[in-house]
C-alpha cells in the first residue's frame, strides 16, 4: 500500500475514533449529571454498570488512537505495511480494513489479539 493511501485511511480512522470517543465522553458526562439531579429515586446500579462498560469502550478507543499514532510513525520510518513482530508483509486488504494493524492475521491469532 502506498503511503498516501495509508495516510488517508489513518486520517479517516482517527476522525471516526475521535468522534466515537467524544460521543462516549459526552454520554458519560450526561449520565453523571442525571445521577446527581434531585428528584425521583432510581436504581443507582444501572448507571454504574453502564459506566464500567463505557470506561472499557473509552479505554479501547484510546488504545486504538495510540495504534494509529504508531502506524503514522511506521509510515514516516518506511516500515508501514510490515509486521512489527516478524517484519512479514501485511496484506493490503488487511490494511484497508484496519490501517493501524501491527501484525499479520496469523500473528494476531497466535497472540490472541481482539484486533484481528
Amino acid at each position: 500500500m502506498d503511503s498516501a493511501r495509508a495516510k488517508e485511511l489513518l486520517r479517516a480512522d482517527r476522525e471516526r475514533t475521535n468522534g466515537l470517543l467524544a460521543e462516549m465522553t459526552g454520554r458519560r458526562q450526561a449520565d453523571r449529571e442525571a445521577a446527581n439531579q434531585s428528584g425521583d429515586m432510581f436504581d443507582s446500579a444501572e448507571p454504574l454498570t453502564g459506566e464500567v462498560a463505557d470506561e472499557s469502550v473509552v479505554a479501547e478507543l484510546r488504545s486504538h488512537l495510540a495504534a494509529i499514532d504508531r502506524a503514522e510513525q511506521r509510515i514516516e520510518a518506511g516500515s508501514f505495511g510490515r509486521s512489527v513482530k516478524s517484519g512479514a508483509p501485511i496484506p493490503d486488504d488487511r490494511l484497508e480494513a484496519d490501517p493501524s494493524a501491527e501484525l499479520t492475521v496469523e500473528e494476531a491469532e497466535e497472540a490472541g489479539s481482539t484486533r484481528i
